[in-house]
């Protein structure tokens, strides 16, 4: 246990031991702004499925958790040094039981980076954080609440959209839940970001999500004519659902089967887990997924990542809109297959 801060109220911070886990758990579950993504399961995943050094902080007053902040580290020859809250994730940053503790682990983190010399401290945030972080609007999240009705689930999808759903349901898609991520559910995900001309993770990663976080993590895979055409793998926390590594294949993408798959999701969570939240995750401001949920009903709400920069270092730009990185999407595309689920995850692993 290595004591990393401490105030004269008592309360100090630490890193999270194997025994804080559980407390930790409970903290996040009863503490608003927590998500999915401070699971403290998130630590095991960064590690054993891309190997990246964690540095999980917690302040504690009198033995009892006030406040957590997850950070893994990730040190690239190709995309920098940087330590994230949280890698891998849409949402991170500070989660307290009041201002003082926050500002006392954002203090923490950053003599953190500053010990280990990285260029970067990031923290995705959904909200704004003050000076000296710097912050970037790239990306956007998108939220609304479901019910356990079918129909009142269609009415409030636009009325483009709802027909593609409603020719989904014609067509004779069916969507089943299935608790094997890294098959199907796998196999479609990556066909659909090689179409992107994305490196894909590795398999390994879905199965260890899957064995981290139990029944939490799900994947619903759609057929025509008994043909896996889509499939979705989702997180659940809370009353919220939040579909994250989803895709379709090209006979999927005909028959508007994410359309369908969406709408399928939001039907059987709400009926199977009461789900009231809908949470269609992050999409880069102007992309085409971030038209897509728009397009469906849900409205763009900023999100707040903010930056603590080493002297004379850049804001990090790794994003697929960088123009630098173009001409690599173009030749990753024309990989095979194949090719590109064996390569992917040694490039994946690093983007965070």
């Amino acid at each position: 246990m290595t004591v990393v801060h401490a105030n004269d109220t008592g309360v100090r911070v630490r890193t999270l031991q194997p025994q804080d886990m559980a407390a930790w758990d409970r903290f996040a579950l009863a503490t608003e702004p927590a998500t999915f993504f401070h699971r403290a399961g998130w630590k095991t995943v960064v590690e054993q499925a891309f190997g990246h050094q964690t540095h999980y902080l917690l302040a504690e007053n009198k033995g009892t958790i006030v406040g957590i902040l997850p950070l893994g580290r990730i040190k690239s020859r190709l995309f920098g040094d940087t330590l994230i809250s949280i890698p891998f994730g849409v949402y991170g940053g500070v989660v307290a039981a009041d201002k003082q503790v926050a500002l006392l682990l954002e203090q923490a983190a950053m003599e953190l980076a500053q010990r280990l010399g990285v260029g970067a401290l990031e923290i995705r945030s959904e909200l704004p954080l003050p000076p000296p972080w710097q912050t970037k609007h790239l990306y956007c999240t998108f939220k609304k609440e479901i019910f356990t009705d079918a129909e009142a689930n269609l009415e409030a999808i636009p009325r483009k959209q709802r027909a593609e759903v409603r020719r989904g349901v014609k067509l004779g898609l069916t969507g089943t839940v299935e608790q094997e991520v890294a098959g199907v559910c796998y196999d479609i995900y990556s066909e659909s970001v090689h179409h992107l001309g994305t490196p894909v993770f590795a398999r390994r990663y879905f199965a260890i999500l899957r064995e981290v976080f139990g029944d939490d993590c799900d994947a619903l895979v759609v057929r025509h004519q008994s043909r896996p055409v889509a499939a979705v793998l989702n997180f659940y926390f809370r009353d919220q659902v939040l579909p994250y590594y989803g895709g379709g294949i090209a006979d999927g993408r005909r028959l508007g089967a994410t359309h369908f798959m969406y709408w399928d999701l939001m039907n059987r969570s709400a009926a199977a887990r009461g789900t009231k939240i809908f949470d269609f995750g992050r999409s880069k401001v102007g992309s085409g997924s971030y038209d897509f949920k728009k397009f469906y009903g849900f409205e763009p709400r900023p999100l707040h990542y903010a930056f603590y920069l080493k002297p004379g270092q850049g804001m990090p730009n790794i994003s697929p809109n960088n123009p630098k990185y173009k001409l690599f999407i173009e030749l990753w595309k024309k990989l095979p297959l194949g090719v590109s689920r064996w390569l992917g995850p040694m490039l994946a692993k690093d983007l965070g």
